[in-house]
């Protein structure tokens, strides 16, 4: 669980980075950056927001002093933006590439925020995913060898589904890091790429919404 909120975290101080927002706009982005990855509800959102600012990463302005929007009398909505510490935790996020942002929960999380990483943190979490993947298909790969006698055709069908996206994700993986290695002209485009999210890219934002990695079938 405590992952979940970390990824939840970490992503709201992204979107801090670039410009302060108030929480009905953070949703906004977060469902879109995150995609399919987690339906994003108020009830995780503003409990993550009260943490951020108790630990000092994120400020929110005074509801008192900011004025009303729209109709008189409606309430001010509290704007949040980074403060020093914030940017300074979040710049040791983007730093990190050990075994957690290879995972499913914080990989699609991590991609997104790759025009902001340097290349060779990018390059390790691309390999350390790319890792991840390729056993993750041998195992789906021998699981299927051994039960297929005793699986109904769409169960069958399921199960190459499930090896069908995993294989796809390694092809992507692998274009990924030639190119990030320089010896591809340009980042893969079209069927190569796995359909991974509910989304292709945040409106009117830089920042390209995470695919969120399949889970294995079976």
């Amino acid at each position: 669980m405590r992952a979940k909120s970390d990824v939840l975290e970490s992503a709201i101080l992204g979107l801090l980075h670039d410009s302060p927002m108030h929480g009905y706009e953070l949703r906004k982005r977060l469902n879109l950056l995150l995609g399919s990855f987690r339906a994003l509800s108020y009830g995780s959102l503003y409990p993550a927001l009260k943490s951020l600012v108790a630990r000092g990463l994120i400020a929110g302005s005074d509801p008192t002093e900011a004025p009303a929007h729209g109709l008189a009398g409606k309430r001010a909505r509290i704007v949040y933006q980074l403060t020093a510490e914030g940017k300074e935790r979040f710049q040791v996020v983007l730093a990190s590439s050990g075994p957690a942002a290879w995972e499913d929960e914080n990989f699609g999380f991590r991609f997104a925020f790759f025009g902001q990483t340097d290349r060779e943190t990018r390059l390790r979490i691309l390999e350390g995913r790319r890792t991840r993947m390729t056993e993750r298909l041998e195992v789906i790969r021998e699981s299927l060898n051994r039960t297929r006698v005793r699986m109904d055709e769409y169960t069958l069908e399921l199960q190459r589904h499930g090896l069908d996206q995993v294989e796809r994700e390694v092809r992507w993986l692998d274009d990924l890091i030639d190119h990030e290695r320089g010896s591809r002209p340009a980042r893969p485009t079209g069927d190569d790429q796995p359909n991974v999210t509910g989304s292709n890219a945040v409106e009117d934002d830089p920042i390209v919404a995470a695919p969120t990695p399949q889970k294995e079938r079976g």
